[in-house]
């Protein structure tokens, strides 16, 4: 994956959300009447050794907040895992890893080993986000919202999966059952990997594809609704990420190959906010 800044955000700006083009970003600005502001945060890819370890060193202080054992994210790329993160003036402020259900397993399954391969023998295509951290930031739920969204776009929108899983603290599931709509699966399990209490929550990409049509780049309507979708870039922003996205990474299509089922046996019939574990 390249490094190029996939979306930048404005702190102040009325349109908070902007795909960001660098050729193109006074242009839009202008023609819709906008002051830009310079100061953004930025959306990209930790495709470097350097990058993920400065979104490690995020993860590491977060967690050990929390009372969480953390470990480094590899210093190389895994070929089913994309980590991405948020800058501003290049201090990393968040970052989100997303792992595409693949032969080599989930990390979910460690502890709900069961409940993931009964959702494969229900054919649903599923994924992960994982070791997400931000900051302590007066933005942080722009930086939540905008992370989460670019995920979405990797995993639904260029990848094609349908159901997403994350594994959470007790203390912060009616967080994500509210502001982004997740479903609790489970009761609460010892999570060995950071050695705190986690449930696991689902979320089909169908619902955040609603929330999106209809709440997508319109923060002004968190005034009127508990939910991070207001927050979100616009349907018509999304379809441009989608669209240089996938003009821009070549290597999606051996990604979709990491991640293929056809070696998988047949399972039929087999049985802000808190951070992600």
């Amino acid at each position: 994956m390249q490094g190029d800044t996939i979306i930048g955000v404005t702190f102040e700006s009325p349109h908070k959300l902007q795909s960001l083009l660098p050729e193109l970003l006074q242009s839009e600005a202008v023609g819709k009447g906008l002051e830009i502001n310079q100061r953004l945060f930025k959306i990209r890819n930790a495709d470097s050794s350097g990058r993920r370890s400065s979104a490690s060193v995020l993860i590491q202080r977060r967690y050990a907040s929390r009372g969480y054992i953390a470990s480094d994210l590899p210093e190389e790329a895994e070929p089913q895992r994309i980590t991405l993160m948020a800058s501003d003036a290049e201090v990393i402020i968040g970052t989100i890893t997303i792992g595409f259900d693949s032969p080599a397993g989930l990390n979910v399954d460690e502890t709900f080993g069961p409940e993931t391969d009964a959702l494969r023998a229900e054919r649903r295509n599923i994924c992960e986000f994982t070791k997400l951290a931000v900051d302590n930031v007066s933005k942080s739920k722009r930086v939540l919202a905008s992370l989460f969204h670019v995920a979405y776009i990797y995993a639904h929108r260029l990848m094609g999966f349908d159901s997403l899983l994350i594994e959470v603290n007790p203390r912060h599931v009616r967080f994500y059952e509210a502001m982004l709509g997740f479903k609790v699966l489970t009761g609460q399990r010892q999570n060995p990997r950071v050695n705190a209490p986690a449930v696991l929550m689902c979320l089909d990409f169908s619902y955040v594809q609603e929330q999106i049509a209809t709440l997508g780049g319109q923060p002004e309507k968190s005034l009127e609704v508990r939910s991070l979708y207001p927050y979100f870039l616009s349907i018509a922003e999304e379809a441009n990420i989608v669209g240089r996205l996938s003009r821009a990474h070549q290597d999606i299509e051996s990604l979709r190959a990491a991640t293929s089922k056809d070696d998988y046996p047949d399972l039929e019939g087999d049985t802000v906010t808190g951070e992600f574990l």
